[in-house]
């Protein structure tokens, strides 16, 4: 990568993303934000109150910005935070630095995340927040934190599925589609410009930048030709 090449990669890339979608998400993430509040404040509170997590407002960014994105689905929006809250909670616990104990939690969050297929960015914002918070949750209980966390992702779960739901263009939770077999036709190469038109059609965001898609794209030519290079052999 050359030096221009290289300053080139802090300009602001821009999305062919339509107004009115970029409006849509916007009013969307902040009225589930809303009603998630709401809803905790008003569930049944008991020694501690049901608290409201910061982490859930990334997550609000993946559901109604970018909900078709393989990071904001149900397994990834709970299992994610879950499998990060319990590593915050364990490091808080048993590691006496706390400087120390948020750097492995957010890097074990990152892995076991990853490891089971759950990987939600917001995630390791969680696993930070019962590190920093550790005072807080100790006192309230293992069990009272696990309700908290559980309250947040399935509250934030349902209302994607009913927000998205409402909106035009969109499909959330996505179900993934098994490839269609290809009918036979003239083979055509697309190129850079073929892909930046696709994406200026699309009208929700993908969490994916056209010279990501056009690597992806040349990496599959190369592998289905070399697959078909070792079929001729």
């Amino acid at each position: 990568m050359n030096l221009a090449t290289y300053f080139k990669s802090f300009v602001p890339h821009n999305t062919p993303i339509p107004f009115a979608e970029k409006l849509r998400s916007g009013l969307a993430g902040g009225i589930a934000i809303f009603a998630l509040a709401w809803a905790l404040h008003h569930l049944p509170q008991h020694e501690y109150p049901l608290l409201l997590l910061g982490s859930m407002a990334a997550s609000a960014v993946l559901l109604f910005a970018v909900p078709h994105s393989p990071l904001a689905q149900p397994w990834n929006l709970v299992g994610g935070h879950f499998v990060s809250a319990l590593t915050g909670w364990l490091c808080a616990l048993y590691i006496g630095d706390p400087l120390l104990a948020a750097g492995i939690a957010v890097g074990t969050a990152i892995f076991l995340m990853y490891v089971l297929n759950c990987l939600h960015p917001p995630g390791a914002a969680t696993a930070l927040t019962l590190v920093l918070g550790a005072t807080q949750f100790e006192k309230m209980g293992w069990h009272w934190v696990a309700l908290i966390v559980f309250a947040n992702a399935v509250i934030s779960l349902l209302l994607a599925m009913l927000i998205n739901s409402a909106l035009p263009h969109r499909r959330y939770p996505l179900s993934p589609v098994a490839p269609a077999k290809p009918a036979s036709a003239p083979i055509v190469v697309a190129e850079t410009q073929d892909i930046a038109w696709a994406l200026t059609q699309m009208d929700s965001a993908l969490d994916i930048n056209i010279d990501d898609l056009t690597q992806i794209y040349a990496m599959a030519q190369e592998h289905a030709r070399s697959r078909m290079d070792a079929k001729l052999k």
